[in-house]
C-alpha cells in the first residue's frame, strides 16, 4: 500500500497495534467511511443503510451531528447557528425530512404538496403529531424577513406596498424609480459582478440602500469584486419586476397559501416553511439513531488529516482521535464532507501542483453568533406586539452585524422561558480578524453594544449570553474559484472517492441540495454508475437533478465536459440570502 504522504511514516503507523485493529474490518461485508456528520455525511449514510448492504461509517470532527444545521443549547434555550427554513422545491427531501419528522396535525390546511404541477397527499393522520404533546414533529411556520435600515423595517425582499413607498419617502421613492427606470434602460452589459447583477434588477439607489452593505458585510469584498454568478446561485428570478408581479399575483388570487411545497415561488419569496421542533438539529439527531440502530457507526472526535490512495482509488483514511492517537479506517467506498483545502492537503506530496496551487488559494468565510437572552426588545411590531420576523438583515453600515435572529419565532420550543426574547447576532468575518480572536466576553459586549447603537434593545434588559464560532461556514468564491475544474478532474479520478455537501463540494449549497449531491451520490454506487457528472450537476436552485441514472454507462464512459452554470463561470460569492 502507498502512503502518498511518505511511506516512511505510514509504515510506523502501520506498526500501531490500535490502528491496525481499527483498519481490519469486517471482511465480507462492504463498507463506507464518510467524512463529516453534517446533512450530506448523515444522507449518505442512512441511504446507503436504506439501499444498500454497504455499512456506513461515519467520522466527525466534532461531538455532534448536523454540522451547520446542528441545534447549540445553552440554559435550556436552543439556537439554530445558520437559520434554516426547511423547504425545497425537489418532492423527495420534502418527503424525507416528513418520513423522520411528522408534520403537526392541522399545519397544513390542504393536506397535500404540490411541486411542479403534481401534488400528492402528506403521510396520514395517524403520522401527525401535535407539538404540544409530542417532541418528533415537523411545524409549519410563517416566514417574515426584513431589512432594518435607517432605523426603520423593510420587507425582505423589498414589496411594492404603501407602507414600503410611505417609509421610503417621497424623494427617495422617486429616486429608487428614476434609478430603476434608467437600469432598465441602460443595464450593465456584461454583466460580471454583483453590484452590475443588483443594479440590473433593482437599480443603483434600492442597490446601495438595501443589498449593498449586507453583502459586503459577509464576504468582507465590496461588491465589484464579486461575480454576478452570487445571483444566478442564490436569488433566480428575483428583482424588482418580478417582486412587482408576485404582489399582484397575491392581491388576485389567495390560492395556494397554504401550499407547503409552493415550487412555483421564489425561494426569496416563500411565505411558510417546515421547521423541528427543537431547530434543525434535532432532524439530524433521529437521522444518526436511525443510522446507528440500522448497524452504522458514527465516531466522534475523529480529524481526518490523511487520504491514502492506491491504484485510482482511495484504500483508508487517517486522522487523530480525542486521545491524541492515530486512528486509521478502511472502506470500499469514501465521501468526504471536509473542506476542500483540507482533502488536498491530506493527499498528499504525490497530488500535481496545480491541484494544490488551486486548492491553496480557496476562500472560506468564518461566521460567529452572539446569543443574547433579553427581557424584551426596544422594537415591537406596530400593533406592540413583539416582532414577528424569523431574520432582519441589519443594513446598517456603522456596525458589524450582519443579520440578526429572533429564535422565538423559529419556534417557541427554542426558548426556555416564553417571556423572554432569545436573539442571534450574526458576524461574518475570517479566522485572521480582529473579531474572530475576541475572548467571548468582548463578543458578548460588542454585540450587546451594536443593538443597542441601533435601537433593537436596551443594554440593561440583556441577562445572558453565549457564542458559538464556526469556521469555514461559507466556502467563497474568489481566489482561485474559477479554476476549480482542475480539482474536481483530480479527485473525480478517484473511483470510489465522492464529494458531497457544502465543504466537500466548495459549493454553496442549501441543506436540500447537499442532501441531493449524497443521495445521487449514493445511488451511483448502488447502480454501478461511473460518471459523477451528475453529483456535480446538482444546482443551487430551480431545477434539481432529480432523476437518478440506472444501471450504466459502464466504467469506460469518459466524462463530458459539460460543466454546470456555478462551474462555468468566473469566480462566484454566494451569500447568506436566507
Amino acid at each position: 500500500m502507498k502512503d502518498v504522504r511518505g511511506g516512511g511514516e505510514f509504515r510506523a503507523i502501520q506498526l500501531n497495534v490500535q490502528m491496525k485493529a481499527q483498519m481490519e474490518t469486517q471482511v465480507n461485508q462492504r463498507t463506507a467511511i464518510i467524512i463529516g456528520a453534517g446533512p450530506a455525511g448523515l444522507t449518505a449514510g442512512i441511504e446507503l443503510i436504506r439501499r444498500s448492504g454497504i455499512k456506513p461509517i461515519i467520522l466527525e470532527s466534532s461531538h455532534s451531528v448536523g454540522g451547520l444545521s446542528r441545534t447549540v443549547v445553552y440554559n435550556g434555550n436552543r439556537m439554530d447557528i445558520g437559520g434554516h427554513r426547511f423547504f425545497s422545491k425537489s418532492d423527495r427531501v420534502m418527503q424525507w425530512w416528513l418520513d423522520v419528522l411528522p408534520i403537526e396535525a392541522g399545519g397544513e390546511e390542504p393536506g397535500e404538496l404540490r411541486y411542479r404541477g403534481h401534488q400528492r397527499g402528506i403521510p396520514a393522520a395517524p403520522s401527525k403529531a401535535d407539538p404540544n404533546v409530542q417532541d418528533r414533529v415537523m411545524l409549519v411556520r410563517q416566514r417574515k424577513s426584513r431589512i432594518y435600515f435607517l432605523r426603520r423595517f423593510f420587507d425582505y425582499p423589498i414589496r411594492l406596498t404603501a407602507g414600503t413607498l410611505m417609509t421610503m419617502g417621497l424623494i427617495r421613492t422617486i429616486r429608487c424609480g428614476c434609478s430603476y427606470l434608467w437600469a432598465t434602460l441602460r443595464p450593465r452589459r456584461p454583466e460580471r459582478t454583483l453590484e452590475d447583477f443588483f443594479i440590473n434588477r433593482f437599480g443603483k439607489q434600492l442597490y446601495e440602500m438595501f443589498y449593498k452593505s449586507y453583502s459586503e458585510k459577509v464576504w468582507g469584498v465590496t461588491c465589484d469584486q464579486i461575480s454576478a454568478d452570487w445571483g444566478a446561485q442564490r436569488i433566480k428570478g428575483l428583482s424588482l419586476k418580478s417582486v412587482a408581479a408576485h404582489y399582484l399575483k397575491s392581491i388576485l388570487s389567495r390560492k395556494g397559501r397554504g401550499d407547503i411545497n409552493q415550487s412555483g415561488t421564489e425561494t426569496s419569496l416563500i411565505e411558510k416553511f417546515l421547521y423541528p421542533k427543537f431547530g434543525p438539529g434535532q432532524l439530524w439527531e433521529q437521522v444518526a439513531d436511525q443510522i446507528r440502530s440500522g448497524g452504522g457507526e458514527i465516531h466522534f472526535g475523529v480529524a481526518v488529516d490523511r487520504i491514502l490512495t492506491q491504484g485510482g482509488q482511495v484504500v483508508s483514511v487517517v486522522g487523530t482521535n480525542d486521545a491524541g492517537e492515530r486512528v486509521a479506517y478502511r472502506g470500499d467506498s469514501f465521501f468526504s464532507t471536509m473542506p476542500v483545502r483540507d482533502l488536498i492537503r491530506g493527499m498528499g506530496s504525490d497530488v500535481p501542483d496545480e491541484v494544490k496551487q488551486v486548492s491553496e488559494d480557496l476562500h472560506y468565510r468564518d461566521f460567529i453568533i452572539a446569543g443574547l437572552l433579553v427581557k424584551k426588545l426596544a422594537v415591537s411590531e406596530k400593533d406592540g406586539s413583539p416582532l414577528k420576523d424569523n431574520w432582519i438583515y441589519i443594513q446598517e453600515p456603522g456596525v458589524k452585524v450582519g443579520r440578526l435572529q429572533i429564535f422565538n419565532n423559529w419556534s417557541p420550543w427554542l426558548v426556555s422561558r416564553p417571556d423572554r426574547m432569545w436573539i442571534g447576532l450574526e458576524y461574518f468575518c475570517n479566522e485572521t480578524d480582529a473579531i474572530w480572536k475576541l475572548s467571548d466576553e468582548a463578543l458578548a459586549e460588542l454585540a450587546i453594544d451594536e443593538a443597542a447603537r441601533i435601537g433593537i434593545l436596551d443594554a440593561g434588559d440583556v441577562e445572558d449570553s453565549h457564542i458559538v464560532r464556526v469556521p469555514k461556514s461559507y466556502p467563497s468564491y474568489i481566489g482561485s474559484y474559477s479554476r476549480f475544474k482542475v480539482i474536481r478532474d483530480y479527485t473525480d479520478g478517484f473511483t470510489n472517492l465522492f464529494l458531497v455537501g457544502r465543504n466537500g463540494m466548495h459549493m454553496y449549497n442549501n441543506q436540500d441540495h447537499s442532501m441531493l449531491t449524497a443521495m445521487t451520490a449514493v445511488e451511483n454506487i448502488v447502480n454501478d454508475v461511473a460518471t459523477k457528472d451528475n453529483i456535480w450537476a446538482i444546482n443551487t436552485e430551480m431545477e434539481y437533478q432529480e432523476e437518478i441514472p440506472r444501471r450504466g454507462p459502464s466504467r469506460e464512459t469518459s466524462r463530458e465536459a459539460t460543466e454546470p452554470p456555478s462551474r462555468r463561470k468566473i469566480a462566484v460569492a454566494g451569500t447568506a440570502v436566507e
